[in-house]
């Protein structure tokens, strides 16, 4: 699913009205349309509804979803900021088409701002036991201002959930700002055709994005931004495993670190490769924590890196990349995953440089394997092999040779060009994480939540993706655009098993199962940003 601008999304309405006969007037119908449908499905005790509606296009998707509700039997307001004789095209048709159903009270019209503090609309909003937005939408540019700044005012002091329509107004389209005071709070989005930066990029709300389709063929969506949406890419672990396969089908993941007083990395990463799929498992480690790992999972295999003659290891130095140590390790090995718990030391980060020269087999690079390549990332090319690197962002601070705030100033770009200059995958990880790839896409990942920004989280996310990649070879990008998205959906299902302070990285684990089971389009048809797992 791609990633649209504000402008890209108007010509695609248009592009769907010229080239493939329906009209604007048909998409406002099947947005408002599926509008109602999200409501009445999602709210179905909120019995009294008040619609907030603008006098632009967004208010003509209320006015639809004002009579689809009276349709299905909901107690509806419609409180219209303007005068019905100012609006114009669609809007116009539609208002008129709701209008004859809206008797009594149930039209409240506030075209100036005595009329929107008056008793009548003040009752209706504190009376609701739903709000709906319908206000502005993509066609917004700030600064909010006039009625709808003015109403924006009186939200918080109502109580009733609000469901925004295509977005909180407030909200820029092309934003990526995470935060956006001066928008309206919102408890559900729902938008339609193709997400928009805002719907990726901000915290619009708590609740689910949903994006709606309301008619556009996939041949009217086009972008120029080469951004898209990781979830898509999760069907490729949805279909039923081959009934004939065995272990050797699936791939066999080696994970190399840990060090002494760092067994957990290394045994996480691989209780995590096990729970996503992979046929075989082995954790490579150093011999002093080696029993420690052994204890985690009895389907894991472990082989001991040893140390000097008559002592044990305590971590991996270049002796470990003599063929005799180096060769039977990697014997029949589908996927490395390199780094959990290696430690800075500098013995351990001579090895890691020396392991991907060593070896063309795909790798997953992660934790300490990445800052082993802090002022080497010319040994960091990808050219004729997989190789997938997973920075929070510190470590592609030091990777890029600047400052946390310069990756976070603009993440789509240095993740983009640090991808394609090196001809690698680059996870970069947090708020919306990044997967960018070496031609210069980039996939936004749009689940998962604060609960887990605890330690372990990344050892996780590198034990599937090198799962997946073990079991889908021939399919890089959607293999790892799948495993970001799967860890997410893990740490959404365990956030909503307990609270989010409480959450520890292997909870996650537990919830794998259901993050492979969930499905992100639902039976209307609508797919689900955000917010799958309270499905």
């Amino acid at each position: 699913m791609q990633i649209l601008s504000a402008a890209e999304m108007r010509q695609t309405d248009e592009r769907t009205a010229s080239h493939f006969g329906v009209s604007s007037l048909d998409l406002m119908h099947n947005a408002g349309t599926a509008a109602a449908r999200f409501i009445h499905q999602q709210y179905p005790q909120a019995h009294s509804i008040l619609v907030l509606c603008g006098k632009g296009n967004n208010g003509g998707d209320g006015f639809v979803a004002v009579r689809q509700l009276i349709a299905a039997g909901r107690d509806l307001r419609l409180l219209l900021l303007a005068e019905p004789e100012s609006l114009f095209g669609d809007a116009a048709t539609c208002f008129a088409e709701v209008l004859p159903l809206l008797s009594g009270d149930a039209l409240l019209i506030a075209p100036d701002e005595h009329t929107l503090h008056g008793e009548d609309v003040l009752a209706s909003l504190h009376g609701a036991d739903l709000l709906v937005d319908a206000v502005l939408g993509t066609g917004f540019t700030p600064p909010l201002r006039g009625l709808p700044a003015v109403l924006r005012e009186l939200l918080p002091h109502t109580h009733a959930p609000i469901v925004s329509i295509d977005l909180p107004t407030g909200w820029d389209a092309d934003s990526n700002a995470i935060t956006n005071d001066a928008a309206y709070r919102s408890d559900a989005v729902i938008t339609f055709t193709a997400p928009k930066s805002a719907h990726v990029f901000g915290s619009l709300t708590r609740g689910p994005i949903v994006v709606a389709p309301i008619g556009s063929p996939d041949a009217a969506i086009q972008s120029q931004m080469q951004l898209h949406w990781a979830g898509s890419a999760k069907s490729i672990a949805e279909a039923p495993r081959p009934v004939q396969g065995n272990k050797g089908s699936f791939g066999h993941v080696l994970v190399i670190g840990g060090a002494t007083g760092k067994a957990g990395a290394p045994a996480m990463a691989s209780l995590a490769a096990l729970r996503s799929g992979a046929g075989l498992v082995t954790a490579l480690v150093p011999e002093q924590i080696a029993a420690t790992v052994t204890g985690f999972a009895p389907e894991l295999m472990v082989n001991s890196a040893s140390g000097e003659p008559g002592a044990p290891a305590e971590n991996f130095t270049p002796r470990h990349l003599r063929p005799e140590f180096l060769s039977p390790w990697l014997e029949k090995i589908s996927v490395l995953a390199v780094g959990p718990g290696l430690s800075r030391h500098p013995e351990a980060a001579a090895f890691a440089r020396g392991l991907l020269t060593a070896t063309s087999l795909p790798v997953v690079l992660d934790a300490d394997g990445l800052n082993a390549f802090e002022g080497r990332t010319d040994l960091l090319r990808g050219e004729g092999r997989t190789l997938v690197l997973t920075p929070h962002p510190g470590e592609m601070a030091r990777l890029a040779g600047c400052t946390v705030p310069v990756v976070e100033a603009d993440r789509v770009a240095l993740a983009r060009g640090f991808a394609t200059t090196h001809q690698l995958t680059l996870v970069l990880k947090g708020w919306r994480t990044l997967i960018a790839h070496p031609d210069g896409r980039v996939a936004v990942n749009t689940t998962g939540n604060a609960a887990m920004a605890k330690g372990g989280s990344g050892d996780l996310l590198t034990g599937i993706i090198a799962a997946l990649l073990a079991q889908y070879p021939n399919q890089i990008s959607e293999t790892v655009e799948a495993a970001v998205c799967l860890h997410g959906l893990a740490g959404d299902f365990a956030v909503r098993a307990q609270e989010e302070h409480t959450v520890v990285a292997t909870d996650l684990l537990a919830h794998l199962w259901q993050a492979f089971s969930c499905r992100l389009v639902d039976a209307d048809g609508n797919t689900w940003l955000t917010g799958a797992a309270s499905r």
